[in-house]
């Protein structure tokens, strides 16, 4: 509920912002824009960051990506290297069931208990291994959203904006590109972050 209200005042901020600089000639909109980012009695002082933008240039947030991928690729491996072992025990217990190989039917009974046993554990282990990794993402989602919000509440001290918006995608029907503070932002988030390699 508050993020739709949220939506429904960031959707009429920028239809008025659209508005308001679409009506007037060229030098009134110029006017308008040094207005809105440097704010006077009667305006809001507006500017956005490209959060598409910022996540490909922000060190934190490519390490992150990197780290979460090369995990994924090692629960992949091993998950496929035990699928793979489980497959060759299959095929084994049916080439020797096939042929009369087990010395008795409870032989028989508690290799097939086995098999299925270690099938099953197969299962949990991914089931854990996925929640890990889900967890873990959480978490690293926290804490990139921290780090941003951090530095933009410190970055903001000095700046003085009423309203530091979120362009993700094509959110924003449209926004002056000179309200556009996201490379201030990555080079800020940069300066700050020290990679761990």
């Amino acid at each position: 509920m508050k993020t739709i209200k949220k939506f429904t005042f960031i959707a009429t901020a920028v239809a008025s912002l659209f508005i308001f600089t679409q009506c007037n000639s060229n030098n009134a909109t110029q006017e308008t824009v040094a207005q809105v980012t440097t704010g006077t009695a009667n305006s809001p002082k507006i500017v956005y960051v490209n959060l598409d933008s910022l996540m490909n240039k922000y060190n934190l947030a490519k390490d992150i990506n990197k780290e979460m991928m090369r995990k994924e690729e090692n629960i992949k491996m091993t998950l496929s290297k035990k699928a793979d072992e489980m497959k060759k025990e299959q095929a084994d217990f049916e080439y020797k069931y096939k042929n009369n190989v087990f010395s008795t039917p409870e032989r028989a009974q508690e290799e097939y208990n086995r098999l299925a046993k270690k099938q099953q554990d197969i299962l949990q282990l991914e089931q854990r291994l996925t929640m890990e990794f889900e967890q873990e993402g959480l978490e690293k989602n926290k804490a990139l959203r921290d780090s941003i919000a951090n530095f933009i509440k410190e970055y903001n001290s000095t700046k003085g904006y009423d309203y530091i918006l979120t362009k993700l995608g094509d959110n924003l029907l449209y926004a002056n590109e000179t309200l556009d503070i996201t490379q201030e932002i990555v080079d800020g988030l940069n300066s700050k972050y020290t990679s761990p390699e």
